[in-house]
C-alpha cells in the first residue's frame, strides 16, 4: 500500500467551465444590489423617479454627491466631527471587543475551572436574544453608570457582543495541547503563549470578527444613548439629509454608497489575509 498519493478529481473541461460559469452566476446575482446602488448615487433626480425603474444610468453625474457636500458644509455642526465620531467608535469598539473577547475566550478554551461550562452554555444562551430584549435594560444600565450622553454608551456595549466570545472560544479549541504545552516547558509565559502563538493562529476569527463588529457599529446612529448633535455620527447626519424630502433622493443615495464603502474596502483588503491564513496555519495533532 503507498501512502502519501494524492488523488486525483476526475473532472471534464466542460464541467469545470460550467461550475465556473454557475458559480459567476450567482456571483453577479449577489453584486447587483451593490451595483445598483452605485448606479443610483450618479443618477439624476429624473432618472430616480422614472417609471418603470431603470437599473442602468444614463446621464451620469457628480451633482449627487456634490450637493451633499455642500449640505454637510451648511450644517451647524462641522461635517468633519461627525466624521470623528464615527471613526472613534468603530476603532475604539471594534478594538476593544477583539482583545477582550479573545483574552476571555482563551481560559475557556485552553484552562479548567470551576463553572467555565456555565459560563459558556451562558453565552450561548446570549446568542438567543434579540438585542430589543435587552434594549431596556441596557439603557438602564447606562443610566445608571452615567455614560448616557457619552461614546461609552456605545463603546462599551460593543465589548460585550456575544458572538465574538463564542467565535474565539471555537476557534481556540482547535489548537493543540501539545503546542501549549511545550511552549511552557520552554518557559514563555500565558500572556506570552497567548499573544506570540494563539492569536496569530487564531488569525482568521479574529479578522472575520473585525469586519462584523467594524459593519455594525460603523452604521450605529447612537440610538437612545446619544443626544447632543456634537456626538452624533455620520449615519444619523445623512438620516437627517433623508429626511428633508424627495428633492434629496439622490444626496441619500450618495451617501448610502459612501457609508458602504469603507466596510467593503476592508474587506476586500482583509479577505485575502483570512483565506491565505486559513490555507497555512491549520494544525492537528
Amino acid at each position: 500500500m503507498r501512502f502519501g498519493v494524492r488523488k486525483k478529481v476526475n473532472r471534464s473541461f466542460a464541467g469545470t467551465l460550467l461550475l465556473f460559469a454557475l458559480l459567476g452566476c450567482f456571483g453577479a446575482f449577489m453584486a447587483l444590489p451593490l451595483v445598483f446602488a452605485i448606479s443610483n448615487a450618479f443618477k439624476p433626480l429624473d432618472e430616480l423617479f422614472v417609471f418603470p425603474p431603470q437599473f442602468w444610468v444614463r446621464n451620469p453625474t457628480w451633482a449627487n454627491f456634490s450637493g451633499l457636500f455642500q449640505l454637510m458644509s451648511n450644517s451647524w455642526v462641522p461635517f468633519s466631527r461627525y466624521i470623528f465620531n464615527t471613526v472613534f467608535i468603530t476603532l475604539a469598539g471594534t478594538a476593544g471587543h477583539v482583545i477582550l473577547a479573545s483574552a476571555a475566550a482563551f481560559p475557556l478554551a485552553k484552562m479548567s475551572f470551576p463553572g467555565a461550562r456555565w459560563m459558556f452554555a451562558t453565552i450561548v444562551l446570549s446568542l438567543m436574544f434579540s438585542p430589543h430584549v435587552t434594549a431596556i435594560s441596557n439603557y438602564m444600565t447606562m443610566a445608571w453608570l452615567g455614560w448616557l450622553d457619552t461614546y461609552a454608551s456605545i463603546i462599551v456595549p460593543a465589548f460585550a457582543f456575544p458572538l465574538g466570545l463564542y467565535l474565539m472560544k471555537q476557534f481556540m479549541e482547535q489548537i493543540p495541547d501539545a503546542l501549549l504545552e511545550s511552549a511552557k516547558i520552554d518557559g514563555a509565559s500565558e500572556y506570552r503563549i497567548f499573544w506570540t502563538i494563539v492569536m496569530p493562529l487564531v488569525k482568521p476569527a479574529w479578522l472575520t470578527l473585525t469586519i462584523l463588529l467594524f459593519q455594525l457599529l460603523w452604521g450605529t446612529d447612537g440610538g437612545t444613548y446619544i443626544y447632543s448633535e456634537q456626538l452624533k455620527t455620520m449615519h444619523y447626519a445623512l438620516g437627517q439629509v433623508v429626511a428633508g424630502g424627495i428633492v434629496r433622493t439622490g444626496n441619500a443615495a450618495a451617501g448610502a454608497v459612501l457609508m458602504m464603502s469603507v466596510p467593503i474596502v476592508l474587506f476586500l483588503v482583509s479577505q485575502s489575509s483570512i483565506i491565505q491564513t486559513m490555507a497555512t496555519s491549520g494544525l492537528k495533532e
